[in-house]
């Protein structure tokens, strides 16, 4: 009877230093996957169709992350409702840094949007974590070069007298080409029409079709149609002069005192792993360094304005503050 209490003793032995083997090996392997991370390709959501900036800013960061991270890094459109869609797509995705987010500022505008529309929201700003920004330009204002508007001063004396009968494109209700032109309405007590489409590509085709006749972007999505002769930038939103477009002057300059910067940034789901977030922080700096990557942002007229994922945070978190104000300014919009 003895020795067969000691031979079950024996048993139980062996059965919990078996759980507990196993208990261990299940709590390692996470972190070996990390490590070993990626090993697959990674997908980065731009939520807007091609050409827009975040589409002209995310292909060649994507390309220098890859060979970085030593995986294709694909880009995959997902557009509508202003960016909503692809941002909604990715906060709600696994949180295992296979599915990234290349997003412009709008991304802290919509939520609050869905609050002042009384309806549920797509996705929540803390659903994601801040990885890295790129770039930070102000948007311009931009009509055709057929147009009769020379200067900004011809546009906004024609938009006084004539309201209503200019029609300005945007990528959507609240995102980064409408609330430009919202700032710009309001500083200036005039009225144009908004005519939303699904980015900044589909308006500028259609501005360039003539039917529109004004649009607010940044400059990678319009400088290679005022470089060939196809639109006129009037003014823009930042501070001085930029590089890409340096005859043209800042609403400021012109005595409307109102600013506006389109920035693109990486995101991940909120819950991706430390050491996961850690290897697309350190890929997204080697790409903001990557001078292939550079070469490709000036042809494009724009340039990286790296923010590391600490300050880029900080940075989130104020412009989703400003930006909450500025949407309650605006109301609803149908």
């Amino acid at each position: 009877m003895r020795h067969a209490t000691n031979e079950m003793r024996t048993y139980k032995n062996i059965f919990l230093i078996t759980v507990l083997f196993l208990a261990s090996l299940w709590s390692i392997t996470p972190s070996f996957a990390q490590e070993d991370y990626p090993n697959k390709t990674v997908t980065m959501v731009v939520p807007f169709p091609p050409g827009g900036v975040a589409d002209v800013v995310g292909r060649p960061v994507a390309e220098a992350m890859g060979r970085y991270l030593k995986q294709s890094v694909i880009i995959e459109n997902k557009s509508g409702a202003g960016g909503g869609i692809g941002m909604a797509q990715v906060a709600k995705s696994k949180a295992d840094g296979y599915t990234v987010l290349m997003a412009l500022s709008s991304i802290v505008v919509l939520p609050e949007a869905d609050k002042v529309l009384q309806r549920n929201p797509m996705f929540q700003l803390d659903q994601l974590k801040p990885i890295a920004r790129f770039t930070a330009d102000p948007t311009v204002l931009v009509v055709r070069a057929d147009s009769p508007w020379k200067t900004y001063a011809e546009f906004l004396a024609y938009v006084k007298a004539n309201p209503a009968k200019i029609s300005f494109g945007s990528s959507g209700n609240y995102g980064t080409m409408h609330v430009p032109m919202e700032q710009l309405k309001a500083a200036t007590s005039t009225f144009m029409l908004h005519v939303p489409y699904t980015g900044a590509a589909p308006a500028v085709l259609s501005l360039l079709a003539g039917q529109i006749e004004a649009l607010s972007t940044g400059p990678a999505s319009v400088v290679q149609q005022i470089k060939a002769g196809k639109l006129r930038a009037l003014a823009h939103w930042g501070d001085g002069r930029l590089s890409s477009l340096p005859d043209v002057p800042s609403l400021k300059e012109l005595g409307v005192p109102i600013a506006y910067a389109q920035w693109s940034g990486l995101f991940v789901p909120a819950n991706t792993p430390a050491p996961v977030v850690e290897k697309l922080r350190q890929a997204a700096k080697f790409a903001a360094q990557d001078a292939r990557a550079n070469q490709a942002m000036a042809a494009a007229g724009t340039s990286f304005m790296f923010q590391d994922s600490p300050e880029f945070e900080r940075y989130v978190t104020g412009d989703a503050k400003e930006m909450a104000k500025l949407v309650q300014r605006i109301g609803k919009v149908d």
